[in-house]
């Protein structure tokens, strides 16, 4: 199939409202986090990725055709360079704003992995431990100033590495406007997606851990 849009904002930047809304423009499948644990097929590859495998890309990604979300934005320049000819979406929000999020929702998540029993779902929070928490911040995505830093650090070189007519700079905030224009399709005349919040996120933890 091959990636048409290639997302390199990190998560708890509005990537899973980004992926409806990549969806609803003809731009799907698109890959997010949610993927890992709904296709059974693509954990294995991110477990490869963890351990610095060479990555077979067209394989990783043979029935999307986008990417969003982590665990793929850890690797947006790898997969920006495979897929050269896709369009690069850069997810941001206000960094205050996204360190609160990710306190609230995905680190608390990942953190839980020691309790889990051994299986899928804790190999899955692994993977996205090793990939975020260790990989992307060093192990130190507790320490607000550092976490802060890697953030910006992280949306600069996007931007630095990027040509500026193959990337957007996105705030799900703007709604269609700006994704459409960029993607050059037609403007729906339904809302933008607006989903898992923090309130969401936190309310399907508990359904689905308990705890």
């Amino acid at each position: 199939m091959g990636l048409k849009v290639v997302g390199a904002g990190f998560g708890r930047t509005g990537t899973n409202s980004l992926k409806l809304a990549l969806e609803q423009l003809g731009f799907g499948p698109c890959h997010h986090m949610f993927e890992v644990r709904d296709n059974p097929r693509q954990l294995p590859f991110w477990q490869a990725a963890v351990r610095g495998e060479t990555m077979d890309w067209d394989e990783v990604f043979a029935e999307y055709k986008a990417c969003v979300d982590w665990p793929s934005a850890h690797y947006w320049r790898e997969i920006a360079d495979h897929f050269s000819d896709a369009k690069v979406l850069l997810s941001v929000r206000p960094a205050e704003s996204w360190f609160k999020s990710v306190h609230a929702t995905i680190y608390p998540s990942m953190m839980k992995r020691a309790d889990d029993p051994p299986g899928v779902n804790k190999e899955r929070r692994d993977m996205a431990f090793e990939i975020v928490v260790n990989q992307t911040f060093n192990g130190r995505l507790e320490d607000k100033a550092h976490a802060l830093a890697v953030y910006e650090a992280h949306i600069a070189e996007v931007q630095r590495t990027i040509a500026p007519g193959r990337l957007l700079t996105f705030d799900v905030a703007e709604g269609w406007e700006p994704l459409c224009a960029f993607l050059n399709v037609p403007v729906p005349a339904e809302s933008f997606p607006r989903t898992n919040s923090t309130e969401d996120f936190q309310a399907r933890i508990i359904a689905r851990d308990g705890r």
